[in-house]
Formats: structure tokens, C-alpha cells, sequence
């Protein structure tokens, strides 16, 4: 195993080797192993071998194409991984080490390219009229580089996907290469940890979009009228953003016609939402639902149930899996082809 030691020391942890990763170790004691492996925290962790003393070691089998996240623990805490240094955070307050297997790397179309015509980002701030929580809530605006009046995409987790999805960018990328059409962003920051609630099917979130978000985006955006053209609108979001871009598209067919979930929530607990009884108990909608989940997540099994259910009731959904968790990373690097479905000239 000194080889095995070496390659880590040089070349960074985990090591791997086709569809092997060996995840390497150095101490009198190893910490244990999570990630979109075990579920986390919700599964069990694993527990290195000890090769030699001081040395440690797990090999794990993993499809060529997967993007990973992990951590090791000890205990209940969290111990850095002194041979991975690609770290990011996890959204919820902790930081994950990451890895790509061989077959697998980070989307092109996140970069800024210089040669590339930029949309325009404004910030702004709307009240929220009793219809989310507190009194004000930001929304970033995209308009994209055209002078043609363009439809609307309002993307939950406004925050997370224009900082860490580089929702953006991919926009960009793919006007400029012809892949979509031009489209205009509404991203709508969440409620902090009033999410739960706003993002569980609520009516209030509803209204907020319509009546507050959307006359902010009319009066900023050059858009494309859904009273002439109903539907052209579209809903972005991931987890429980998923699952209310589906719920209001349901809930205001006319204006979107577009849903976009990502890892979609759609069960919590066990127990499925309101949206499953109102898709089965209400008329076809006119929607195209475009669905992505990644293999690695406890929502595998939810999303599946879903894409079932709409297929079954007589729904246009497209549904995708990859091999990756329930991160931004893996959306930032799949939603381009959620984009190109719904959008694609």
C-alpha cells in the first residue's frame, strides 16, 4: 500500500482508478466516511481499514460518470480530508469535500466567456404584502441580450442559483450557441428558514409570484405577453423549489406552461404532498415538465412516483437521472439539459 500512499500524496484523494475510488487516511485513528454515498448522515457511515499503522483506507465502486460529495466524521463533527483540498460549502451550513470520477467534469457553459454577449442582472426589492414571510424580499432580474421580447423563467432559490448553480452563465452560453431561445430570469430569494413553509405547496407563495413578482418583472423585462401567448412562462427549482415550480404551474396553467424540477421534494417524511391528490383528482393541464434526479438521493424513489403519476394522468414530462446527490454542483451541471428541452430553438 505504499503505492497507494504515494499516488494520494501526489495526486489527491480519493484515488482513483476506473470505477475504483480509495479514499486514504493518515493517523493513529481514521474518522468515518459519509456522503451522497450513504445518504449522509441518514445512512451509516463507513469505516476505513487499517492498512499498516497510521494508514487507512476504503475503495468504493462508483459509476465513471458520478460527481460526489463527502466528509469524514468524527463523532458528530466534522473532520477535513488533509489530502482533498477541493472543498465547497453545502448550503447548510457545513463544507463537503467533492470529486469527479473519470467519465465526469464541471459544465462548460458556467463560464464566463468573454467573447460571449452578456445578459443584464439588476437586483431588486419587492414587498411581500402579507404573502411571504417579512416584509421585503429580493429578486435578481435577467434580461437577456436581445432586443425581442423574450418569455419569463422564475426560478426559486433565486440566490443559490445565480451564486452557486451560475444559472446565469449557462443562459448566456446557450443563447449564444444557439441552443435556446432567449429567455428572461425572475429569481425570487427564499425565506430563510421560513422555506419550508413557503416551499410546501403554499397559496401564499402563489399569490407572491403572481402578484408581486410578476408585475416587477413586467415593468423591468421586455416579455413576451402570456395573455396573447398563454403559458410561455416557465418555473425553475430544486428539492423543495421543485416541488412548488410543479405546484404552481398547477396552480396557474396560463401563465406557465414550463416546469423545470430538479430533485424535486416531493414527498417529506414519508408522506406525499398535496400535489400528488391534485394531479390525480384535477384535468390535464397544457404543461411541459421537464424532471432530473440524481441516483445518490433519499428523493430517487419520490421523483420516480412522480414522473409515474404524470405520465400516468396524461402529462408531457421528460425525466432524466444521473449519477450524482442532491447538491448544486450536480444541478449546475445537469439543468442545461432541462433548458435545452423546454427551450431548445
Amino acid at each position: 500500500m505504499g503505492t497507494i500512499l504515494e499516488r494520494a500524496l501526489g495526486e489527491g484523494t480519493p484515488v482513483i482508478d476506473g470505477e475504483a475510488a480509495t479514499f486514504v487516511w493518515q493517523g493513529r485513528q481514521a474518522p468515518q466516511l459519509i456522503g451522497d454515498f450513504t445518504d449522509w448522515e441518514g445512512g451509516s457511515p463507513l469505516t476505513l481499514a487499517r492498512i499498516v499503522p497510521g494508514l487507512w483506507a476504503y475503495t468504493l465502486r462508483l459509476p465513471r460518470d458520478a460527481y460526489i460529495e463527502y466528509a469524514y466524521i468524527q463523532g458528530v463533527e466534522r473532520v477535513p480530508d488533509p489530502l482533498n483540498p477541493r472543498m465547497l460549502p453545502n448550503g447548510v451550513g457545513a463544507t463537503n469535500h467533492f470529486f469527479y470520477m473519470p467519465d465526469a467534469a464541471p459544465t462548460a457553459l458556467a463560464q464566463r466567456r468573454r467573447n460571449v454577449p452578456h445578459g443584464l442582472v439588476t437586483r431588486h426589492t419587492v414587498e411581500t404584502e402579507g404573502l411571504a414571510v417579512g416584509s421585503k424580499r429580493t429578486v435578481y432580474l435577467y434580461q437577456p441580450p436581445t432586443t425581442e421580447p423574450s418569455p419569463l423563467i422564475v426560478v426559486f432559490d433565486g440566490q443559490d442559483y445565480l451564486r452557486r448553480a451560475r444559472l446565469t452563465n449557462i443562459v448566456d452560453n446557450l443563447i449564444a450557441q444557439g441552443r435556446i431561445r432567449p429567455v428572461a430570469l425572475a429569481m425570487v430569494n427564499h425565506g430563510g428558514r421560513a422555506r419550508l413553509v413557503e416551499y410546501a405547496c403554499n397559496e401564499g407563495t402563489v399569490g407572491f409570484i403572481l402578484y408581486r413578482v410578476l408585475p416587477l418583472a413586467r415593468a423591468q423585462l421586455n416579455l413576451v405577453d402570456v395573455r396573447t401567448l398563454p403559458g410561455a412562462y416557465g418555473l425553475l427549482g430544486a428539492s423543495l423549489g421543485g416541488l412548488m415550480a410543479l405546484y404552481t404551474a398547477l396552480r396557474a396553467p396560463a401563465v406557465f406552461g414550463h416546469v423545470l424540477s430538479q430533485s424535486g421534494a416531493f414527498a417529506f417524511a414519508g408522506h406525499d404532498f398535496i400535489l400528488s391528490d391534485l394531479i390525480r383528482d384535477s384535468s390535464v393541464k397544457p404543461l411541459k415538465v421537464w424532471m432530473d434526479v440524481g441516483r445518490f438521493e433519499d428523493l430517487l424513489s419520490a421523483n420516480r412516483q412522480m414522473q409515474a403519476l404524470l405520465a400516468a394522468k396524461g402529462y408531457a414530462v421528460s425525466y432524466r437521472e444521473y449519477n450524482g446527490g442532491h447538491n448544486y454542483t450536480a444541478w449546475r451541471d445537469d439543468v442545461w439539459r432541462g433548458l435545452e428541452a423546454l427551450l431548445g430553438v
